[in-house]
């Protein structure tokens, strides 16, 4: 019996599997407080896209900008959907009276006017949606360079002094009407979030079209520089020949960070926050910053080659 005991207590609470989680977001953690980050000083100008609906695009926007202003970056987050979640989880007003992106392209406001800091910190920053955005689609339609009112609002803002940024991400609607097409012409970079499930791959092609269009009509500097994998369950054979799929076609984009599927980046949008606000210790959190660290790393390797 004796025997039996000692051997039931050498499988001690260590070795579980909840212990080497712990102890491996621990290791995450403090190999998170000693990374070197070094930003390039140019600024980059994402837009978050996948044309299939529901992949997490206004989640990955908002804990992305969150993360990278966590690692030290100034980031501004666009919301260009009417929907206005990518304000919401920003902790922004946006109501109806709340100077919007849609006084930036239809009424010529400055970008400037316009922009709010975000409570969760002073490097992040919202150019605020609300429902008026709605109309922009039919409304654009009659104004001069209608596909490069953000790219020319934005410009003008880069240049007044003080108003660096080392990041902008452009969340957009999913259909490919004038508002998405400003942030393909407005930007240099495509983010692509792409879930680690069934029917993950739904929509990409189509994606891939509408940039090829872009670069060839309106933007020739546009490309796919970066795709995140979200919602991965590991445990799952299907989340890994989901992520071995998209690394296998797309292996230079595909970031090495995944985001695991988490109730903590579910729940953050609810109380107006992202999930680095809202739990900045969860693996949620931790991923995301991972992935910063991760697109600040490859833009230095990319510079200095």
């Amino acid at each position: 019996m004796k025997q039996s005991g000692e051997a039931s207590s050498s499988f001690s609470l260590d070795d579980s599997p909840i212990a080497r989680e712990i102890a491996d977001l621990s290791a995450r953690r403090r190999a998170l407080e000693v990374a070197d980050v070094k930003l390039t000083g140019r600024t980059r100008v994402f837009t978050v896209s996948n044309q299939k609906g529901g992949v997490g695009k206004t989640t990955t926007a908002v804990n992305m900008g969150a993360a990278l202003a966590s690692v030290g970056a100034r980031v501004l987050v666009i919301d260009l959907d009417p929907q206005g979640n990518a304000s919401t989880a920003l902790g922004v007003a946006h109501n109806a009276e709340t100077p919007s992106v849609y006084d930036v392209l239809i009424n010529d406001v400055p970008l400037v006017d316009i922009i709010q800091t975000s409570p969760e910190s002073p490097d992040l920053l919202c150019a605020p949606s609300t429902i008026h955005l709605a109309g922009a689609e039919i409304e654009l339609v009659s104004q001069v360079a209608r596909e490069h009112r953000l790219r020319g609002a934005l410009r003008e803002y880069l240049e007044i002094e003080n108003n660096h940024l080392d990041f902008v991400i452009i969340d957009c609607p999913p259909s490919l009407g004038l508002l998405t097409i400003n942030a393909f012409t407005a930007a240099d970079e495509v983010m692509i979030p792409i879930q680690c499930e069934y029917y993950a791959l739904e929509g990409l092609s189509q994606l891939l079209g509408s940039v090829q269009m872009i670069q060839k009509h309106l933007n020739p500097k546009l490309h796919i520089s970066t795709i995140l994998l979200t919602m991965y369950d590991g445990r799952t054979r299907l989340a890994q020949q989901v992520a071995e799929e998209v690394r296998s076609h797309f292996s230079h984009e595909v970031l090495n960070t995944v985001i695991p599927r988490s109730v903590r980046v579910s729940e953050a949008p609810s109380f107006g926050q992202t999930v680095i606000a809202y739990d900045g210790q969860s693996a949620g959190a931790i991923a995301y910053r991972e992935a910063a660290v991760e697109i600040v790393a490859r833009d230095t390797i990319e510079k200095d080659s």
